[in-house]
């Protein structure tokens, strides 16, 4: 299969580049080959490479800056991923889009399936959710990936700045109300590798799986690493953060498992197997 990669140079990107390699004939582009919020340009490179799936894995990511860049942020997830969608319609391409489980309003109390109701609370969930709204508007075949508290070996994350803290302070503030599911930039593509296999289009939550706290995440994240750290658990409001984040954003990856794919293994396992790779 021909498949087209968008945003390759970001963390998850590295990772589906290698893994979808290995079956499949990839075509790559970066935020330097491809300005995703040019409608012109991203059908031409799109028909031009002519793919059978497009993995639409460029964003703006920062979910603070977000709340005072609300255009910009607005102009790449919304208006960029519209312009994808138009260009996967021109090639008749299969669109998967990486979302996130910041579109939910973490009110629920138990995991969120896909059909669950969404009601983003930042800037940067609701533009990721509009981006979904113009999928859902403008295709037939599509796979939107809600994912969630990314990490991985091809760029910056929780558990590097955990580490690099540890290296200057003896003592470390994390939140410990926020509630969801680590997942490794490597099994999110090797199940996004397995999904594009048939066309089981529709919305899917794809994260490995248990879940914590970032409280708990960070305990692990030192457990593992040997670091003797003294953390302190704080919550939401005591932190700070400029954007508003669900409290409980556990995804349950259930049209996965309904389509008969296997269990994603526990975050646990994936971050001892990362930290072996530091």
């Amino acid at each position: 299969m021909k498949v087209m990669i968008i945003g390759a140079e970001g963390m998850l990107g590295h990772d589906l580049e290698d893994i979808l390699s290995g079956e499949h004939d990839v075509s790559t582009t970066t935020i330097h080959t491809l300005d995703i919020t040019d409608i012109a340009k991203t059908i031409e490179t799109v028909k031009n490479i002519n793919p059978n799936v497009v993995v639409h894995a460029a964003a703006f990511t920062d979910v603070d800056g977000s709340e005072t860049r609300a255009d910009l942020a607005y102009q790449v997830n919304a208006l960029g991923t519209r312009n994808v969608a138009v260009a996967c319609q021109e090639a008749d391409s299969a669109l998967v889009y990486i979302c996130t489980d910041y579109v939910f309003d973490g009110t629920k109390g138990n995991p969120y399936r896909e059909y669950d109701q969404t009601n983003p609370l930042s800037v940067y969930g609701e533009t990721k959710h509009q981006g979904e709204l113009y999928i859902r508007d403008i295709l037939d075949k599509f796979y939107i990936v809600r994912t969630a508290w990314l990490y991985g070996y091809h760029g910056p994350n929780f558990v590097t700045t955990m580490l690099k803290l540890a290296e200057k302070m003896d003592s470390i503030s994390v939140v410990s109300d926020q509630i969801g599911s680590p997942t490794y930039t490597v099994d999110l593509a090797k199940a996004i590798n397995q999904l594009i296999t048939k066309p089981a289009y529709g919305i899917y939550h794809i994260t490995n799986s248990e879940h914590c706290s970032w409280y708990e995440y960070a305990q692990h994240i030192f457990e593992n690493a040997g670091i003797d750290i003294e953390l302190t658990p704080v919550t939401t409001e005591d932190f700070g953060s400029p954007a508003p984040r669900p409290l409980y954003s556990v995804l349950d990856n259930y049209n996965w498992k309904m389509e008969g794919f296997p269990e994603i293994r526990s975050y646990k396992d994936a971050l001892k197997e990362y930290m072996e790779l530091l």
